[in-house]
């Protein structure tokens, strides 16, 4: 299928703070990859640099062959690349609808919704995140749960080929991260390749076949979600020494 993101020797400092260490990676186009790592690990200060937000103080990013390293976010949300947050923040005032219709005024979106229009583009994407029911109405008056499907559907509107997902089930009952899941597991059916963080292994275990562990900024396991969970240096970084997981 082709590599479509490849991160070389990617280092982040923040003064005498080393956020991410000599990190390197390759996802292929229609892969389905979970980062893990406790709080500090470096997760989203890694999505920052792959997203534009941070720039790093050495190494490389290519994505779908080109390098944008040092390109401005939006260039790349123009190449393909889009992204959710930990925090869950939408435009309060203005409805569901037109929350996810701004999204699909980049260059990709345009393009996606020429044919049928913005808001029409927009209602599709609700359809199949299952909040068309509720387009009409502001998101402050949203459940946790369908803030985040929100989230995810305005990253979608930008007709994304590369979606990062930090940390989609943060805050969520069981129910609500079913929901999420589901709706994950419909857009990568869909083509788009999916690469998402989560605290521990268990939130992942059933949901990708693929997960790199990081620990104090470095890539310590890269492999099958079992596999990884019994690696010996996952188990002593952050999983406690002498457990594992069935």
């Amino acid at each position: 299928m082709g590599i479509i993101l490849e991160v070389k020797n990617l280092t982040k400092k923040f003064g005498g703070l080393t956020a991410v260490n000599d990190f390197s990676f390759e996802i292929k186009r229609g892969d389905f990859v979970g980062l893990i790592g406790p709080n500090g690990a470096g997760k989203t200060t890694l999505f920052n640099l792959i997203s534009g937000f941070e720039s790093p103080t050495s190494g490389s990013i290519r994505f779908d062959g080109v390098d944008i390293t040092r390109k401005k976010t939006y260039k790349r949300v123009n190449l393909g690349i889009a992204r959710t947050f930990q925090l869950v923040r939408s435009f309060k005032f203005l409805s569901i609808l037109d929350n996810v219709a701004v999204s699909c005024l980049s260059k990709r979106g345009r393009k996606a919704s020429r044919k049928v229009g913005y808001n029409e583009y927009a209602s599709s994407i609700l359809v199949s995140t299952g909040l068309v029911d509720k387009a009409r109405i502001p998101p402050v008056v949203l459940p946790h749960g369908d803030l985040r499907k929100l989230q995810i559907s305005k990253a979608v509107g930008s007709n994304p080929e590369l979606l990062l997902l930090d940390e989609p089930f943060s805050g969520l009952s069981f129910e609500e991260q079913l929901g999420i899941t589901n709706l994950i597991n419909k857009l990568h059916d869909d083509g788009v390749t999916v690469f998402l963080t989560g605290h521990v292994l268990r939130e992942l275990m059933t949901l990708v076949p693929r997960v790199l562990a990081m620990h104090q900024g470095k890539l310590i396991a890269d492999g099958p979600p079992k596999e990884v969970a019994n690696n010996k240096i996952v188990l002593e970084a952050y999983l406690g020494k002498g457990e594992a997981f069935a």
